[in-house]
């Protein structure tokens, strides 16, 4: 349940940040900014700070090498899906919902390493010594 929930909260993030349909903070900040500015920069550094509990979390348990495999399978997967006709990649906003699900299953694998290395090898890592 806990890798369902860190990719339930990165794919929210994703999407609140933007999006193909207009409720998202890029859209909205840009017409809105005028008007609402303080509201703007206070969602910006809301989205901003959960930017980098994830990336800092996932640097940290995956590394770089690790993000580029995981997004690496994830494209190949897509290819394959492509390849067998089972989705369609001229849509835009289709492209635009997948490449929200792939970064958001990068940063759910990255938030969430510590705790699968934990299950499968029985070693804990330098941060969880001190739980």
């Amino acid at each position: 349940m806990g890798f369902l929930l860190c990719w339930l909260f990165a794919f929210v993030l994703l999407a609140a940040t933007y999006n193909p349909i207009r409720w998202n903070y890029v859209r909205w900040t840009m017409t809105n900014y005028e008007n609402r500015l303080s509201i703007a920069v206070l969602a910006g550094l809301i989205l901003l700070i959960g930017y980098i509990i994830y990336l800092r979390a996932t640097l940290r348990s995956i590394g770089l090498f690790g993000m580029l495999l995981v997004l690496a399978v994830a494209g190949t997967l897509i290819w394959v899906l492509f390849d067998q006709g089972l989705i369609n990649l001229p849509n835009p906003t289709v492209n635009t919902w997948i490449g929200i699900a792939v970064l958001s299953v990068v940063l759910a694998i990255g938030l969430s390493w510590s705790i699968v290395r934990r299950t499968l090898s029985g070693q804990s890592d330098m941060d969880d010594v001190a739980d």
